[in-house]
């Protein structure tokens, strides 16, 4: 009894392992695209991790779309366009700046600026209180 379920233990294992890895090329090159591309897009499920690095079924099946469209000979900007047209800037991890998207790559700088006006603003009110002249 003890044997078989180590049996069962090691094949579920072997099942999630095999969950987890993706099929690549045996031209190097195709294999190099391959990898770069399922790097560069992300989950749409997890939102904050590649479809290489997701274990989430949407992932698996993006992978296997990518790699099919390598095989039928698309090119990397002909793919991403594809995902896109289908799912949106937001499965790249690099957006293109357009008015869509202006925001989100202003966004950074524009809480920059912000937080060093109220800092700035703190410092100035902090400045023209009197000090106390109790304290010893």
């Amino acid at each position: 009894m003890r044997w078989l379920t180590m049996l069962v233990a090691l094949s579920l294992g072997a099942g999630a392992l095999a969950a987890e890895t993706f099929e690549g090329f045996d031209d190097p090159a195709l294999d190099a695209r391959y990898r770069a591309l399922i790097h560069s897009l992300r989950c749409l499920q997890c939102q904050n991790q590649s479809i290489a690095e997701s274990g989430a079924d949407v992932a698996g099946d993006l992978r296997r779309q990518t790699r099919d469209r390598i095989a039928e000979g698309w090119s990397d900007e002909q793919i991403t366009d594809y995902f896109v047209s289908r799912y949106g800037d937001f499965v790249t991890y690099r957006p293109p700046f357009k008015p869509s998207t202006w925001l989100l790559w202003a966004a950074p700088g524009l809480l920059l600026i912000g937080g060093g006006v109220v800092f700035a603003r703190i410092v100035r009110a902090r400045m023209q209180q009197p000090l106390d002249e109790d304290i010893v």
